[in-house]
């Protein structure tokens, strides 16, 4: 698939935010490659392989102009379990910087709003938007780190379209 044939990624429908002073979208990182982690506090995959990665890969990110990782935090189960609260003592425990979202309940169903637009299967899983918006890679479950790095290097190092 080439990058023009690839679907826009959907806006982020978030409530609210951590780690950042200011709402972050999509539109607002063009031009960059964003590594959107999705992720529940009480999911073991996500505590023990997918946040890891995103606070390692967040690291390496500091020193690499145009890219970006974002974490949403999306509840589909244990609603009652995974408030904001409970969430802000989660980043702080397990020492996660980046800018994390919340993701919007849906007023009708348990699937929220983000995790309903992305089709997230479950958590953790992870999207790869590249420089024009587009989503380079959708992927459920754990991300393998040589796989994930030969992917954002290729995006990296390619030259942005021209319109």
């Amino acid at each position: 698939m080439t990058h023009t044939e690839r679907p826009l990624a959907p806006p982020l429908i978030v409530e609210r935010w951590f780690n950042t002073d200011q709402p972050i979208t999509l539109e607002s990182l063009r031009g960059r490659i964003v590594v959107l982690h999705a992720f529940q506090m009480l999911c073991p995959g996500c505590v023990s392989t997918a946040i890891p990665q995103a606070r390692k890969l967040n690291e390496i990110a500091k020193s690499i102009d145009g890219l970006v990782v974002l974490g949403i935090h999306t509840v589909f189960e244990h609603h009652a379990a995974m408030t904001p609260v409970s969430l802000e003592a989660f980043l702080h425990e397990y020492k996660i910087a980046f800018p994390v979202a919340v993701d919007r309940p849906s007023p009708d169903r348990p699937i929220p709003q983000t995790m309903a637009a992305y089709g997230f299967r479950g958590t953790p899983s992870t999207v790869i938007v590249d420089r024009e918006g587009r989503i380079a890679r959708h992927s459920f479950g754990a991300e393998d780190d040589l796989a994930l790095g030969l992917i954002l290097g290729n995006l990296l190092s390619a030259p942005p379209s021209t319109p």
